[in-house]
């Protein structure tokens, strides 16, 4: 009798688990690199044509102040992942192919956290978090990755699976159909449990490919033609997403990794009204179009103006799922479930702008201001941007940074740099470096004087 009584309460208690479990959302995460602010036409583009990206944004919410956690790609994709500043990881650069370091094993993951409350997860795409076997996405969370381990300009592009490289010779005119394909696949692949899908494009970082069928499709040339290709890869997984029968149960994240790279001109995407681009600390470098949805959970046609980060994600995806936000370490992303379901605001305004591991800015509220900058005379790889003193902006009336207040608000901007100081005072001793050595300027390019490369070569 007892035997049967036990056997009856085991039973019950699966049944209640698999209804817990199966009531968890899946989670599509999809990351462009280099996308600017102004590429998307639910964030103004008039000559790129992007309705799949549009009707996200139409159907859920629209962030237009929402900050990436660094300018460049290996430390912004650290703090999408963890919810950590990058600077407390020691990730201020971008990792290169001769690296020998990467994010650390002991930092936990978005991928980590789901994976315990059941999910299957998954990344296609770029990673740029260290190429070494400990480093790579197996030993991250992740239970399956296909992709290009670093930038798509860098030498020995490959097509890893696993830890294992599949294929040496990537013609990358037909990246984002091969990461479309598999990421299909890998929705497909999932029975009767939730997953995370973590997608990150290499494009539209240069060197810029568009497969034969999105090739003059734009009105914005090759550039243009990238971003309707990737706009189709996103109509590609939501049509998948209903075909299954389960987009109502998914919420769906599309967003960038920093802002464009301007110096590669038409190659390069566009800040929109933001001031500059990638790898400066102005508003064109950090702030990125971001859009979300989940059908019957995101109330449709949702603006939100207020500050937001990359790293919100990681507490407000522990949220989603009733998973512990970690107690051992600093957290610096917060939870958007406020924001995302109930129409609210998110706890706290600031916001510290670091270049590598320059602190170089801090934003209060509507208020920004930003250090003095020595200028750089320009390069092959980053443009030329001139000197300035102590800036200091309303990027609710200014945006696009174009009107500095310093004179007329002495008060304010004392208290700003008060502040700014007292932020970074309080993020206390930081550690090395882990990118211990950075190639001469322009070194690890294979992108040649803004001309595209055979891929077949």
């Amino acid at each position: 009798m007892l035997i049967l009584i036990s056997c009856l309460l085991l039973a019950c208690g699966t049944d209640k688990g698999d209804e817990i479990q199966s009531q968890l959302p899946n989670i599509v995460f999809i990351f462009t690199d280099d996308l600017g602010y102004g590429d998307l036409g639910c964030f103004g583009a008039t000559d790129i044509a992007t309705p799949n990206i549009d009707r996200i944004a139409a159907e859920g919410i629209k962030f237009t102040s929402f900050m990436s956690a660094s300018p460049v790609c290996s430390p912004s994709r650290a703090g999408l992942l963890t919810g950590r500043m990058p600077q407390r990881m020691g990730i201020n650069s971008v990792f290169f192919p001769e690296s020998l370091s990467g994010m650390d094993p002991e930092e936990i993951t978005i991928a980590e956290i789901l994976k315990e409350k059941g999910y299957r997860t998954g990344i296609v795409g770029k990673w740029h978090l260290g190429h070494l076997e400990k480093f790579l996405p197996l030993n991250q969370g992740f239970d399956e990755y296909f992709g290009i381990p670093y930038s798509n300009d860098m030498t020995s592009v490959v097509y890893m699976r696993g830890n294992d490289v599949e294929e040496y010779k990537v013609d990358q005119r037909y990246t984002t159909r091969t990461y479309t394909e598999e990421s299909l696949k890998f929705i497909d692949s999932v029975e009767d449990q939730p997953f995370y899908l973590y997608l990150a494009h290499n494009m539209p970082h240069v060197p810029i490919y568009a497969s034969p069928e999105f090739e003059g499709t734009s009105n914005r040339g090759l550039y243009g033609d990238v971003i309707q290709e990737i706009d189709w890869s996103v109509g590609e997984i939501l049509k998948k997403l209903e075909e299954k029968g389960i987009l109502e149960n998914t919420l769906i994240v599309f967003s960038s990794d920093n802002g464009p790279w301007l110096v590669m001109e038409d190659h390069g995407g566009s800040a929109g009204p933001l001031r500059e681009g990638k790898q400066f600390t102005f508003e064109g470098g950090v702030r990125v179009p971001t859009v979300a949805m989940w059908k019957g959970k995101i109330d449709p046609g949702q603006v939100f103006e207020q500050l937001a980060t990359q790293m919100d994600w990681f507490p407000t995806f522990c949220n989603i799922v009733s998973a512990e936000v970690p107690q051992d370490r600093e957290i610096d992303g917060k939870d958007l479930s406020a924001v995302l379901f109930e129409n609210g605001s998110r706890e706290g305004d600031t916001f510290l702008y670091y270049m590598l591991s320059s602190q170089e800015g801090y934003r209060e509220g509507d208020w920004k201001i930003k250090r003095p900058y020595a200028g750089y005379a320009g390069s092959r790889g980053m443009k030329k941007v001139d000197a300035h003193d102590t800036l200091l902006f309303n990027l609710k009336t200014d945006p696009g940074e174009t009107t500095n207040l310093i004179k007329e608000n002495p008060e304010k901007t004392a208290q700003m740099m008060r502040a700014m100081e007292l932020a970074v005072k309080q993020l206390g001793p930081l550690p090395e470096s882990k990118v211990v050595r950075t190639p001469p300027d322009n070194s690890h390019f294979q992108y040649l004087d803004s001309k595209q490369k055979d891929p077949k070569n």
